[in-house]
């Protein structure tokens, strides 16, 4: 599975550990999304988003809380003049699941564009 195949998909509801991906798993996702690394404890994905100034941060902000909104997943972040992280996890499995992985493969088509 590539970048955009995860892009194109939609979250669904993942709830218990049977959801939670293996390292394996994450591993090869995380291969598809260039940036995004795996925070130390594993539990979680982040990458570091540079932008000219606050405005074109606060529009990446808004165009994440958008899109997280209508997949009903939303990361963590924070921001400041020119720069953003996020950071993706699913507390409902305990870990990663592949929503985490959709929604920053979703990020990374909101850049392209």
């Amino acid at each position: 599975m590539n970048a955009n195949d995860l892009a194109t998909q939609h979250c669904s509801p993942r709830k218990g550990k049977e959801h939670a991906l293996d390292a394996t798993q994450v591993a090869e996702l995380l291969q598809q999304l260039p940036g995004w690394r795996l925070r130390d404890d594993g539990m979680a994905i982040i990458k570091d988003f540079k932008f000219a100034d606050f405005h074109h941060t606060l529009g990446f902000i808004n165009a994440v809380g958008f899109m997280a909104n209508h997949e009903d997943h939303h990361p963590d972040l924070e921001a400041g003049y020119g720069h953003c992280q996020l950071l993706w996890s699913t507390h409902d499995v305990g870990g990663l699941s592949l929503n985490d992985f959709i929604c920053a493969a979703r990020v990374e088509a909101l850049l392209a564009h």
